[in-house]
């Protein structure tokens, strides 16, 4: 009987793609989340019956223990931005994962695979960051043997990132972003799992990995690469840290007033986070230590942020008509 892999979070936007792989590599896929009928997109990426959306919660022993049962290995992809509520910072991000870590030594898993954060740091100003620390931390008390993955931004056709701001451009001729200078090292989705695929089958040798792509840019720069790629022109102004914060408490206050039915834009927590560049330490293990050549921005993004083009699929035929006119 092939192997069998449970995956928390696996209908996500870095769980889907550690699935569909898997199931590519012969495994039986146990994909974990809180609402299974929002994660059929997951069930043809094997045969029938391979690939399985169950119900769990991660705030709760006995759901991570039943998706658990008869798994070889478990990866869990589960993160939040929440700061409030049940599902906060600290439940998913600290306890959750140790909850994982610990039922796994239980129930006898021999691998597990875990998805944290560049800048994860129990002494870092971002609450974000300190409960990613927590959690690598608690899983690493009870399997020390784990791998786990620190990736930088990640872009990739489902991202929050680049899709976002370029949706943002059709709003106006003013494109506004917040640490303007910070640096990231954007990190295709893809190699992300395939780092995951390794550390899930035995490839890759346990321990703390940072996953950056091949270059290093500024916040401005990657918006000023968005903007090629869309066919956009936009101004890029730079919010002030100082604002920014006044700004996200704002935000913030009309969150509590309205119950949570009106979501800040950005919080002081993401503004904290974004005063801290977001690249992979000269010491740190990586994508050449598990033998990966990872992919440009540039290689990706116009695959799907076509959309946001002015006319979408139609600018590049235009632009081709231009050409020949001249």
């Amino acid at each position: 009987m092939s192997q069998l892999v449970t995956i928390y979070g696996g209908s996500g936007f870095v769980g889907r793609y550690i699935a569909r792989r898997l199931a590519a590599e012969g495994w039986r896929v146990r994909v974990a989340v809180r609402r299974p009928n929002e994660a059929m997109h997951v069930k043809p990426y094997g045969v029938p019956g391979q690939v399985e959306p169950v119900f769990c919660n991660i705030r709760d022993d006995a759901s991570v223990r039943a998706v658990m049962t008869g798994a070889d290995a478990v990866v869990n992809c589960v993160g939040t931005f929440d700061r409030k509520g049940r599902n906060n910072f600290h439940a998913i991000q600290a306890e959750g994962a140790t909850r994982i870590a610990r039922i796994a030594v239980e129930e006898g898993v021999a691998r597990m695979v875990h998805l944290s954060a560049i800048g994860a740091d129990e002494g870092a100003a971002s609450l974000y960051a300190r409960t990613k620390a927590a959690g690598e931390a608690g899983i690493l008390r009870h399997m020390p043997q784990a791998v786990i993955l620190r990736p930088s931004v990640i872009f990739g056709a489902e991202d929050q990132f680049f899709n976002r701001f370029a949706a943002m451009t059709r709003l106006g001729p003013i494109l506004p972003v917040v640490g303007g200078a910070t640096r990231f090292q954007p990190v295709y989705v893809d190699d992300v799992a395939q780092a995951a695929v390794m550390g899930v089958t035995g490839a890759a040798a346990p321990g703390i990995y940072e996953l950056g792509g091949p270059e290093v840019a500024t916040f401005r720069e990657l918006m000023q690469l968005m903007l090629q790629v869309i066919r956009r022109r936009r101004l890029i102004v730079n919010i002030p840290f100082w604002i920014a914060s006044v700004m996200a408490w704002g935000m913030e206050l009309v969150e509590t007033l309205t119950f949570g039915l009106v979501p800040p834009q950005i919080t002081r927590d993401q503004v904290r986070s974004l005063r801290v560049d977001n690249v992979v330490s000269e010491s740190a293990k990586g994508f050449a230590d598990l033998g990966i050549t990872p992919v440009a921005p540039e290689a990706v993004l116009p695959d799907y942020l076509w959309r946001f083009r002015p006319t979408g699929q139609f600018e590049a035929i235009r632009e081709s008509a231009r050409n020949l006119r001249a």
